[in-house]
Order: structure tokens, then C-alpha cells, then sequence
């Protein structure tokens, strides 16, 4: 499904009667929100604009485009691993659809996991494929299993577009381009960064986390419900389940689950798959280590001055970046939940709450924003570090594997397993266990202050001006055109479900992805100057 095909989706919602729009169930039942009353919500989301904000804006369009050509003409020189093994005009256009993917599967995480707490019955008529991924996603346990298979899909995109869009060679000209701006742009990563932060995550984040329902209102968000249900149901992501059960009984707080024990078959089918992602698990490690200890890594055909034992290093630090900035989302929301008085129980975690919630909480979507650049930063190194460089057919494959296992192997999929389970969902269910613990974390306050740094200078800004560019192009509307505000719901006898810490502990929706009112206008809507 491209663009077009949303537009005409997002369109055909907008157009049609809505009988459960921002009033709904008042008396009449037929309540439609006329255009004025559109563009007051409209303005209630807008911020305001300084020289500064209109220059950071401006600043990363300019870096946007910029990225875009450069990566482009790098992938036309044939010096990336899909243009070098097929065509770049095939490279160009798998990295184009990984993007457009990405930004589903992102921008329908921000919908999935904020539409629980609302009434389906507010939007059931008005938005039916919305309807139809919520009544999938919300059944007994599946949100979580959703978002175990999407947490893999990110990262196995992300992998792809650093397969079609990283260099191979970083001696190869590119534009007659300087070698410090290749250094920055295409051997570290900037542009493709870049592009991926803004095209494939941030814009369609901001759109998603207030217009939730249109946004999952086209057969695409379908599609790619089932593709992550599917992905968890094969059982490759199941030893996080095992990582579950350790927290939760480190912890002391149990698993609430909406869905009955397993037995008989079913107990043996899931414990079967735990199994078999274990051995999954040790083999992807096992291919790793085995490589980087050989210097038979991108890593080595990028740097080859550093030592082998320093590649181990880079590993372990950046898996451990990735690491503390994924749970860190979820304790930060976690603890929003919380009193002020509850929230740190050590110095640096009084402080990390005291510059995360300081004034009315921008620097909470800001920190969202720096977090982001620095998480695909280190997927992207990551992809490196574990990226393999051998070639078939040459005798040297790993462990001996058949030819057609290593292709497949250089492609990426055994760093995608390893950081998707050990960097990203074990340190979600961590902090969703001990929330408190990660708040006091020195490293947590020194990573929180790196990120804001980060949203401060603007590289990721252009996402609001496209976020609003694509909004409109494609007719979305807030949240509370259709259901209201959350004070609405609650005078109209709709009121939203109460969601408790308590409920996250074990999940990975956890507080983290809980944390924004569907129809409500505060600090997540944008960088507040």
C-alpha cells in the first residue's frame, strides 16, 4: 500500500458521517463537529513559533535534503551491499519501501498502545478498519505480542536500509565530496540517520500519537498488524518470555496476563518456542563473537586500524546504549504516574525528575525526540559491528554453513535477533519491573541530558514541519474530532479505562507507551518553546 492508498483511506474516514465524533452520546447522538470547532483543535495543538524554532526548522529540511542526496548518489555508485549484489535502482527501492514501512510500524505502535483505554464503540462505525486492528490487537494478550514482533520488524528495517544505504567502501568518491564530510555522513551514518529519524519514525509519530484513529484507519496498519503477530508467533523473539518470568519473580510483582494458564498443548508449544529461540539466540551470539574475534565485520573494511578486542567493546557499549535508552522510556512514563515525592529515591534520581518533568514536561517529548536519534545511531553501528563481510563461495563461511545460509546471514539477521531480545525488549521489561531502579542509574541522567542536547540543536525538527505537511496532504484529524477530549468521554458517561502501574510490570506496553490521552492537549504535542 503506498501513499496514495492511505490518503485515499484517511480521505473516505474523513468524509464519512460522524456520529461519534467529539460530543458523543450527548443527547441527539448525531453531533459533528463543524470546521471552526476543527480549527480550534487544530490551534490547541500548535506551539509557538520563535526565530529559533523557524530556524531549526529550516536547518533540518536542508540536512534532510541534503542526506537524501548524498545517500542517494552513494547507493548509484554501486558501493552498498544490495547495489553491489543487484542493482542500485533495486537498492533505492527497497530502501524507499523500508522507510514507508517503518513509518507504519511506527507511527501504529504510538495508535495501538494509546487507543486501549478508550471505548471502541466511539469509533466503530465511523473508523471500521480501525475498529478491526483494535478488536485484534486488544484480544486477551495480543498487544503484547504485537509489539514483540514489531520491536523485531524495527530493527530488521533498520538493518535493511543500512544493507541497501551503507557503504561498503568509505574510499569510494561520492559527489567529489570531501573525505571529513564522507567520515560524517556515510561511514558514521548522519544521513542515513537523518532520514531514517525523520521520514521513517518522528513525523509519522507525531501524527500518530493525536490522530491515532485515522492513522490505523487503512488496510496498510492491517497488514502490518498480522506481519507482527505473525513474527511473534514463530517463536524466533520467545526467550524474552523467559526474560519476563526472571524479572517477574526477581521483582516480586506479578504477571498480569488477560488470558487463562496454559496447558496441555498449548504450555508445551510456547516452552517449545522459548526453547528454540534460546538456541536461536546462542547461534546469532555464537556467529558474532566468532566474526569479530576473526575481524570478518564491516567493521574491519570501515576501520581497519582498530583492534578486534576494540570491536568486542563497541559492541557491548553500544548494545548497552540501546539498552538504558529503551527502558529508560518506559520508567520515564512509568513514573508519571507516580507523586513527585515517589518518583527518585536517590540524588541523581531526584534530579533526573526534576529536569524531566521541569515546567509542564516539554523536556519529556524532547527527550523522546534525542532518544530516538540516539537509538538508530547505535542500531546503525550495531548493523555494523555485527554486519558480516564474507563473501560465499570462498571457503571461509562461518562455521562452515552452506552457501546460500551465509548470503543470508550477511544480510543482517542474526544482529537484528541479537539486539532486538538483548538491547531493546530485556531492558523494557527491566524498567517496567523496576522503574525506580532506572531513575536512579547515574548513566540515566548523563543519557537524558545527552538526548536533550540532541532535540536542542533542531537535526530531527524538519519531522514537525512534514508531520503537519503530510497531515494535511492526507486529511487526518485529531483524535478529539472523533471521540473527544478525555473530560468530554468522562461527562458523556465514556470515560476512559483507569490504567495502573501495576499493570505494566512484565509488559511492553508498560508505562512507557501509555503515557498521551487520546483527544487530550499537553506536553507531548510538540517541542514547547
Amino acid at each position: 500500500c503506498d501513499h496514495s492508498a492511505l490518503a485515499h483511506n484517511f480521505n473516505f474516514s474523513r468524509y464519512t458521517t460522524r456520529k461519534q465524533s467529539s460530543y458523543l452520546f450527548s443527547q441527539a447522538n448525531q453531533y459533528t463537529m463543524s470546521e471552526v470547532q476543527k480549527e480550534s483543535s487544530d490551534g490547541s495543538h500548535d506551539i509557538e513559533l520563535t526565530p529559533f524554532t523557524l530556524f531549526r526548522y529550516v536547518a533540518s529540511i536542508a540536512l534532510l535534503i541534503f542526506s537524501i542526496i548524498i545517500v542517494g548518489a552513494l547507493i548509484f555508485t554501486g558501493n552498498t551491499r544490495v547495489a553491489k549484489e543487484t542493482h542500485p535502482a533495486v537498492a533505492l527501492i527497497v530502501c524507499i519501501a523500508a522507510i514507508v514501512w517503518l513509518s507504519m510500524i511506527e507511527g501504529q505502535q504510538a495508535s495501538l498502545v494509546g487507543l486501549p483505554p478508550v471505548d471502541p464503540d466511539l469509533y466503530k462505525d465511523s473508523h471500521p478498519m480501525t475498529y478491526k486492528n483494535a478488536a485484534l490487537a486488544f484480544r486477551g494478550d495480543n498487544l503484547d505480542r504485537y509489539l514483540m514482533g514489531r520491536q523485531f520488524m524495527v530493527l530488521l528495517v533498520v538493518f535493511v536500509i543500512n544493507q541497501c544505504a551503507g557503504p561498503l567502501d568509505p574510499k569510494v568518491d561520492v559527489l567529489g565530496l570531501p573525505d571529513g564530510v564522507k567520515l560524517v555522513f556515510l561511514d558514521i551514518g548522519l544521513g542515513m540517520i537523518v532520514f531514517t529519524c525523520i521520514l521513517g519514525q518522528l513525523t509519522t509519530q507525531v501524527n500518530a500519537s493525536h490522530c491515532m484513529i485515522d492513522f490505523i484507519n487503512n488496510y496498510f496498519a492491517l497488514f502490518t498488524l498480522y506481519v507482527a503477530m505473525t513474527v511473534e508467533f514463530s517463536g524466533v523473539m520467545h526467550s524474552s518470555y523467559l526474560v519476563q518470568n526472571l524479572l517477574s519473580a526477581l521483582s516480586g510483582k506479578p504477571i498480569i496476563s488477560n488470558e487463562p494458564p496454559r496447558t496441555g498443548f498449548t504450555f508445551a508449544f510456547f516452552w517449545g518456542r522459548v526453547l528454540m529461540s534460546i538456541a536461536i539466540l546462542g547461534f546469532c551470539l555464537a556467529v558474532v563473537f566468532k566474526a569479530l574475534f576473526n575481524g570478518q565485520t564491516m567493521m574491519t573494511v570501515k576501520y581497519p586500524e582498530l583492534p578486534n578486542g576494540v570491536n568486542v567493546f563497541l559492541f557491548f557499549f553500544f548494545m548497552s546504549i540501546v539498552g538504558m535508552l529503551e527502558g529508560m522510556q518506559i520508567a520515564f512514563f512509568a513514573v508519571a504516574k507516580l507523586p513527585a515525592n515517589e518518583r527518585g529515591t536517590s540524588f541523581f534520581g531526584r534530579k533526573t525528575c526534576d529536569l524531566l518533568f521541569k515546567g509542564n514536561g516539554q523536556n519529556l517529548p524532547g527527550f523522546m525526540i534525542g532518544r530516538q536519534l540516539t537509538v538508530v545511531c547505535s542500531f546503525f553501528l550495531v548493523a555494523s559491528i555485527t554486519g558480516l563481510n564474507i563473501e560465499p563461495g570462498q571457503g571461509n563461511n562461518i562455521f562452515g554453513i552452506k552457501d546460500g545460509a551465509q548470503k543470508f546471514l550477511n544480510y543482517g539477521f542474526h544482529g537484528a535477533v541479537i539486539t532486538t531480545i538483548l538491547a531493546s525488549i530485556t531492558w523494557q521489561l527491566a524498567a517496567s519491573a523496576f522503574p525506580i531502579a532506572f531513575l536512579n542509574n547515574p548513566a540515566t541522567y548523563i543519557l537524558l541530558v545527552f538526548a536533550l542536547f540532541l532535540e536542542w540543536t533542531g537535526l530531527c525538527s524538519g519531522a514537525w514541519v512534514l508531520a503537519r505537511v503530510f497531515k494535511s496532504a492526507l486529511g487526518i484529524q485529531y483524535d478529539e474530532v472523533y471521540v473527544g477530549t478525555p473530560e468530554e468521554r468522562m461527562a458523556n458517561n465514556h470515560a476512559d479505562k483507569e490504567m495502573t502501574i501495576g499493570q505494566d510490570v512484565g509488559h511492553l506496553t508498560g508505562g512507557g507507551f501509555a503515557g498521551h490521552l487520546v483527544g487530550s492537549h499537553d506536553a507531548l504535542d510538540g517541542p514547547i518553546q
